[in-house]
């Protein structure tokens, strides 16, 4: 295809081995695995697959730089963070290029997430030289409390292949701040933009072993062994409800510090008072971004009942018009799934709707050609018990389902066992925070469809999730504090 064959001067400049101890070897065993872009189906690279000496290799690197990367200046990490930040954002076009490939997604939202994924190392570069303990003198006053902060220690991350850039630099950026060294095992799907990322950080200046990627086609054999290793500290995933469970069970025979950003479901309410023309913007952002294949995306929409019909029209005649297509020819709007399994799984879902009475406005099927494509979807007369309600999409479909008061739309929405973010569109600031303080969920947009900012406290409650990442809370998730006791002369 002509766009993948002008892409490959960019894949020939992709370090395709693992990096472990600051230099790049192949995997122990040899073996490699496929990587293929998801539009064509086409193999466009070959990775080393870790074994489990590899990941041993790893956390050994990883130790060994521990001590001396904590007792690192802080300004210093800092500059290297920095650093990275300017040689991402130099790379642009090729990072953007390079994930539209593995991935899927237009280039448009491919550069967009190069932007937001950079800008989680220029964050934390300022926040290195910010941690403060505190020092106090005891109520009793016969003592002195002093409580310092430390690294927690060396890092385990699994990442995700939706956000193949961004998930990777929103753990890493505070971590190597915090003075933590890291090991990441990225998704099989899409491990070379985290590869890319590693050449840009040996390039800015991190030391041999403070940061360590182990590509690997079977996870469990490589994460395994690490999560009992007693010289790991912290785990940190970004991926389903169903593995987060389990990786936590692992990680609680270590008594590991855990951070969790798990599976979304997240409602898209639109009030009778709501500006609709800035509702059907934000639907399109909230559901279309990265084709829908994203923890944040809107899930479930419930539409007051005085909106709802022409809510559903005019959404139904937008997707109509956007156009499917390869990520790097022009004019698309909506790339591939990433997968065969997942567009599968997106139409057992729609399927399954429409056998519950559910009305597909446009859309409701696969897409032509020999990629992974699914055209986006709107259905209308959905039931709020349907189950495509309730099951996380991760696809461009938008159920549209009714309610007549504030009350009915918040039971409906906390009835799910997820509760990473939600969309309120309503004039009525009363119900803005009357909604903050009863959504259960760790995130609301607010009369908009984008929410994520590297600035912003990124997480979820109930089962989508424990902790944050981004935000000054970012970095606390790496760091421990320490209680000194001196006592009174």
């Amino acid at each position: 295809m002509t766009t993948t064959q002008t892409a490959r001067p960019v894949l020939h400049t992709v370090p395709t081995q693992l990096l472990i101890g600051g230099r790049w070897r192949d995997a122990s065993g040899g073996a490699t695995f496929e990587v293929a872009d998801p539009a064509t189906g086409e193999v466009i690279a070959r990775v080393a697959d870790a074994t489990e000496a590899d990941g041993a290799a790893a956390m050994d690197a990883a130790a060994g730089a521990q001590d001396a990367w904590a007792a690192t200046p802080a300004r210093e990490r800092a500059e290297i963070l920095r650093r990275a930040f300017d040689l991402t954002v130099a790379r642009a076009d090729d990072l953007a290029t390079l994930m539209t490939l593995e991935m899927g997604k237009p280039l448009a939202d491919s550069r967009g997430e190069v932007t937001y994924g950079a800008e989680f190392l220029r964050w934390f570069s300022e926040e290195a030289a910010h941690v403060n303990g505190r020092f106090q003198t005891s109520p009793e006053r016969n003592l002195r409390i002093l409580a310092p902060k430390r690294p927690v220690g060396p890092c385990l991350f699994i990442t995700p292949w939706n956000f193949p850039l961004a998930m990777a630099t929103r753990k890493i950026a505070p971590a190597l701040a915090a003075g933590c060294t890291v090991i990441l095992k990225p998704a099989t799907l899409t491990p070379l933009t985290a590869l890319a990322f590693g050449q840009i950080l040996l390039e800015a200046g991190v030391p041999d072993g403070v940061v360590n990627i182990v590509p690997t086609s079977s996870a469990r054999t490589v994460t395994g062994p690490l999560l009992q290793d007693r010289r790991l500290r912290k785990l940190s995933f970004t991926g389903s409800t169903a593995v987060g469970r389990s990786l936590l069970k692992d990680a609680a025979d270590n008594v590991l510090r855990t951070s969790m950003e798990l599976g979304g479901c997240a409602p898209f309410i639109v009030f009778e008072d709501a500006d609709l023309d800035a509702a059907l913007t934000g639907a399109r952002q909230a559901k279309l971004r990265n084709m829908g294949e994203a923890c944040t995306a809107a899930n479930s929409f419930l539409v007051h009942e005085s909106l709802a019909e022409e809510f559903a029209r005019r959404l139904a005649e937008e997707f109509a018009g956007l156009t499917v297509g390869h990520g790097l020819e022009d004019g698309t709007d909506v790339g591939p799934l990433v997968s065969a399994d997942q567009r599968d799984s997106v139409h057992e879902l729609v399927t399954a709707a429409q056998a519950q009475g559910a009305r597909v406005l446009t859309g409701g099927e696969p897409g032509e050609g020999p990629g992974f494509f699914y055209r986006p979807t709107v259905l209308t007369g959905v039931a709020v018990d349907n189950p495509i309600m309730r099951n996380e999409i991760f696809g461009p479909v938008a159920p549209i389902a009714t309610f007549s008061t504030e009350e009915e739309a918040l039971a409906v929405a906390n009835a799910s066992e997820m509760g990473l973010a939600g969309y309120v569109f309503t004039r009525d600031m009363s119900r803005v925070l009357r909604l903050a303080e009863r959504l259960q969920v760790g995130m609301i947009g607010v009369n908009t469809g984008l929410i994520s900012n590297a600035a912003a406290p990124f997480g979820g409650v109930k089962h989508s999730g424990i902790g944050r990442e981004g935000g000054v809370e970012g970095i606390e998730e790496f760091l421990e504090t320490v209680y000194v006791a001196i006592p009174v002369d």
